[in-house]
């Protein structure tokens, strides 16, 4: 038995293995959007994955017989798609999140920074190990992390925070007058 190594069956190869990283990168996003209760998405995202892996499996398994590397690229596409999945949702970054900081020092003027760059925060003191401490409290988009965490770490590198999932946020202050970081900042005006 050959593998059928021709051009036009690692052009086929090339398709499954492409369309196997769609669908298993559309499939994790819809996992995730389940799981954050995006129903209307969901939806729309498994409607995608799943036309996109009928026809890939319907491809493959009526020609694997003849040409049996493609089962191989039918498994490199679906491990490079939770990879891409993966690496796109942490892109993408869907929800909102909490972000605690806990800081012996200089709590007070992480507040104002955090404040003056649009996110609103809530302050607690407590008592940690080593003596009083000042608790941030700041409920932001899981997007707006990249801007919250450089905040706090130029002020105090030494900094505890942590971030969890908020599951519903019933009002959520945006910033405003922030700048654009993503594609549509090379269109800024100067």
């Amino acid at each position: 038995m050959t593998l059928g190594l021709t051009w036009g069956t690692l052009l086929l190869g090339v398709l499954v293995f492409l369309a196997r990283v769609l669908d298993v990168s559309v499939g994790t996003m819809r996992t995730i959007s389940i799981v954050q209760g995006k129903t209307r998405l969901a939806f729309f995202l498994g409607l995608i994955e799943v036309s996109v892996w009928l026809v890939v499996v319907a491809t493959v398994v009526n020609k694997v017989m003849q040409q049996p590397i493609l089962g191989v690229f039918y498994a490199f596409g679906f491990s490079t798609g939770n990879v891409v999945g993966i690496k796109l949702e942490r892109r993408i970054a869907f929800g909102h999140t909490v972000l605690r900081v806990i800081t012996p020092e200089r709590g007070e003027e992480m507040a104002a920074a955090v404040r003056g760059a649009g996110y609103p925060v809530t302050t607690f003191t407590g008592q940690g190990m080593a003596g009083p401490v000042m608790e941030l409290y700041i409920v932001s988009r899981r997007r707006d992390l990249r801007r919250l965490v450089p905040i706090i770490l130029d002020i105090n590198p030494n900094a505890f925070y942590i971030t969890e999932q908020a599951g519903s946020v019933s009002k959520l202050r945006r910033p405003f007058m922030t700048p654009r970081t993503d594609w549509r900042a090379i269109f800024k005006k100067k």
